[in-house]
This record gives structure tokens, sequence and C-alpha cells, in this order.
């Protein structure tokens, strides 16, 4: 029986994820809180080295082949890190969850939704967030971070085409029931201020 609480940040590249996750980290353990802060791809060992593969830009990898590591590597992440945190009633935050799959290889890609929302669910033991923050960027501001985008790991460096599909995908998935959609392209004070009212709630419960 799940006793934690497990928390998503979900939204497309530099969104500002990383930075609110280890804000609200520290805000959650000002209150008392056991807190687990992860990520995917990542997590784990096992985890880590798969998202090296899929970051690598000298990997070659077919969009169901993608599908499948993201998978490896979230089942492995359930078992071994999220799942033992909840049951020792930590608060566990997760920089992306099965959202981002359905985001970058179902609307991105192009793959079958079915066939990505089954494999999500099996990876997952249908495990499913308390709450599932999505920072969603308004295009204007889209485009401004796309300008000075770098381009480093493998997914980074997809076309322009590629990554507005993935910003529309949040957007319409951020409508689905428990998704708590957050305007991304303020000051980061003020992202953090929604995320704890969300949060607090859950606290209470």
């Amino acid at each position: 029986m799940k006793k934690g609480i497990f928390i998503v940040l979900e939204g497309p590249d530099r969104s500002g994820k990383s930075t609110q996750a280890a804000l609200l980290k520290t805000w959650l353990e000002g209150l008392g809180r056991e807190v687990t802060v992860t990520r995917e791809p990542g997590g784990t060992y096992l985890s880590e080295k798969i998202r090296e593969i899929l970051l690598d830009p000298k990997s070659h990898i077919e969009p169901m082949t993608e599908l499948f590591l993201y998978e490896t590597s979230r089942i492995k992440h359930t078992l071994e890190k999220i799942l033992p945190a909840l049951k020792a009633g930590k608060v566990i935050i997760s920089d992306r969850y099965t959202l981002s799959t359905t985001a970058y290889q179902g609307y991105g890609r192009g793959l079958d939704l079915k066939i990505v929302d089954t494999l999500n669910r099996i990876a997952t033991l249908n495990l499913k967030p308390d709450v599932t923050i999505v920072f969603d960027i308004p295009d204007k501001v889209f485009a401004e971070r796309e300008k000075t985008r770098p381009g480093r790991d493998r997914i980074e460096r997809e076309p322009d085409s590629f990554r507005r599909r993935v910003n529309r995908a949040y957007k319409l998935l951020s409508r689905r029931p428990g998704m708590t959609r957050v305007n991304a392209g303020r000051p980061v004070e003020a992202i953090q201020a929604d995320i704890r009212a969300r949060v607090a709630k859950l606290l209470k419960k």
C-alpha cells in the first residue's frame, strides 16, 4: 500500500523542471518531510545507463526501439526507486514520467498512442502519480528558448518540427484528469508559488 506522495513534473525541454524540483524539495524538507528527487530516464544504475544510450547523439535508434528503451528504464526505476520510497512514506519528486513518453514518442514520433499507453501501464505496474504538474510554455516563449537551444543531446538535436509537436502535445495532455497546468513562461518564484499551492493540498489529505 502506497504511503508516501508521488509528484511528477512534466513539460518540454528547457521548461524549468529541474530548478522547480530543487526548490520544491527544499520547501518540503523545511516542513519536515523526507524527500527523494529523481528523473526519467534515469534514477537507478541501469536506468542511467539506458539514459546515456538514449541521449547519446551517436545513437541511431528507431522510434519503436526508443519506446522500449524508455519503458525498460521506467520499470526498473519504478521497482527500485519509486515504490520503495513511497512505501517508506517519503515524498518522491520525479522529473518526467509516463506523460513524457506519450508526448515525445506518441505525439512527437507518431507512434500508436494505444501502444504507448499500454506499455506505460505495464512499465509502471499501474502506479499513478498523486499529481502531475505540467509546465506549459507559451508559444512565444517556447520559440525564444528554441533560438538559444545548444542541442547537446540526441533529443535536443531533433528538428524544430519535432519539438513543436511535443510542446503542442503537452498543451493537450495538460487537460487530462489529474493534471495541473502551470504557466512556465513566468518568473521562477511565481511558478514555484503555484506548485507549492497545489502540493499543499496533497499534504492536507
